[in-house]
């Protein structure tokens, strides 16, 4: 009975959602292979379709190995506005059921149902009316776990793909995790996971039953984090405030570079591109991270905190060069990225403002006219003259690179990253 649960937790996550939208606007693309992204030879795999995944294409593949697992595949080029604006609709449908909605991306949200059994019935009555109201909004698919905890509701969620739904019941849960693999830990990446291995840790119910003392010893933080989630432990609430937690933009190149002085042009570009959707969003952003891939797929990240939340490209420019020295430059690069993080509503009251008004106004209005251009003429009618967008040093077209650009997914990918990536 949902009266015995402590907290009634909904993840909601939109199946394949890029490739999802582009089928059903695209009646032709239903059924088929369908690759998400751009076509150069350097370019990556946003999202794959479901009939594309049944031949090994997935998010973040190289799209010359999709292509080669998928001859088939159609590759059809984002359309990030459109993608946005689906997720409009989809979160306003989440929260006509709960007005505490924490989003994590475009497609993806935790929904805290917790004391709604009076109006939308036990758990279950309350994932299938979810998967009903999005189905109606938008002609798409979701699918939703429902557990105790936002970790078991994710886990369900994601074992339920695609147009799932799982109930885990707080009774149920160790049940429900034991068997699973430990990758299914949040945490535990392509580093972690062949460590944990080696000592004989392979399936959830290993970590649980392991001594936590021995686990904190050996992994540290790591250990300590797995061992709650192994037992099903994870008071975190749902924070129905953080509606974005960060804005990014990537380039992967169609030909390597080398050096701080190459990734330049490419950071300003994405600046630029960030400032811009934060002004579009009312955002501020505290912080500031640059990421960067070698030619050998070797992943580096780099971040500081900025002395006053900011819209504009400069200041993300600047923030950026500063972070540029901590990075190993002894191989080529691939991939030129920038995220603006820890965002704040434009509108919010702020400390550290008093000096340096005049200077912040004239760069705000500044940027409002740029903002007003582009919308007019599109975005190509103003480009800064070091912008990376536009050719790279070495004169090829910027065209032939793959475009992203993001809103960061967190839950586990944020612990991934704070055990797998480079140590900041």
């Amino acid at each position: 009975m949902a009266s015995m649960w402590p907290r009634i937790i909904v993840h909601a996550d939109m199946d394949a959602f890029y490739a999802a939208v582009e089928q059903r606007d695209d009646p032709s693309l239903r059924g088929r292979p369908v690759v998400v992204g751009h076509p150069g030879p350097r370019s990556v795999v946003s999202t794959a379709s479901y009939e594309a995944r049944r031949f090994g294409v997935g998010s973040a593949m190289p799209m010359a190995e999709a292509r080669r697992r998928c001859p088939e595949a159609i590759v059809v080029i984002p359309r990030f506005e459109q993608y946005e604006e689906v997720s409009r609709r989809i979160m306003e449908v989440f929260r006509s059921f709960s007005p505490d909605v924490e989003p994590l991306s475009l497609d993806e949200a935790f929904i805290d149902m917790t004391g709604a059994e009076r109006l939308f019935g036990e758990p279950e009555a309350m994932a299938r009316r979810i998967k009903q109201g999005v189905r109606e909004a938008t002609d798409l698919a979701v699918s939703v776990g429902v557990s105790a905890t936002k970790y078991v509701a994710k886990v369900a969620s994601d074992l339920g793909k695609p147009d799932g739904l799982l109930v885990v019941p707080p009774d149920s849960v160790l049940a429900f995790l034991d068997p699973l693999p430990i990758a299914r830990l949040w945490g535990v990446g392509r580093k972690a996971a062949p460590r944990l291995e080696r000592l004989g840790l392979r399936t959830i119910r290993d970590v649980r039953e392991a001594d936590r003392v021995w686990l904190e010893r050996t992994f540290g933080h790591l250990g300590t984090h797995i061992h709650a989630l192994a037992k099903g432990e994870d008071p975190r609430p749902v924070v129905s405030s953080r509606t974005r937690q960060s804005v990014g933009h990537e380039d992967t190149l169609a030909r390597d570079i080398r050096g701080p002085d190459a990734a330049k042009p490419w950071l300003l570009g994405a600046a630029d591109r960030v400032a811009e959707r934060l002004r579009a969003g009312k955002f501020l952003a505290s912080g500031v991270r640059v990421k960067l891939k070698t030619a050998s797929f070797r992943l580096m990240t780099r971040q500081r905190r900025l002395d006053v939340p900011t819209d504009s490209a400069d200041p993300l420019y600047k923030a950026a060069l500063g972070i540029l020295p901590e990075f190993d430059w002894s191989e080529p690069l691939r991939l030129v990225g920038l995220t603006a993080f820890d965002l704040v509503g434009a509108s919010d009251p702020l400390q550290g403002q008093l000096f340096g008004q005049d200077a912040r106004r004239k760069q705000a209005d500044l940027d409002k006219t740029v903002d007003a251009l582009r919308a007019r003429f599109g975005r190509d009618v103003i480009r800064r003259g070091t912008d990376g967008r536009g050719h790279d040093r070495d004169g090829h077209d910027r065209d032939a690179s793959d475009r992203k650009e993001s809103d960061r997914k967190e839950s586990d990918r944020d612990e991934s990253d704070r055990h797998e990536s480079d140590p900041s």
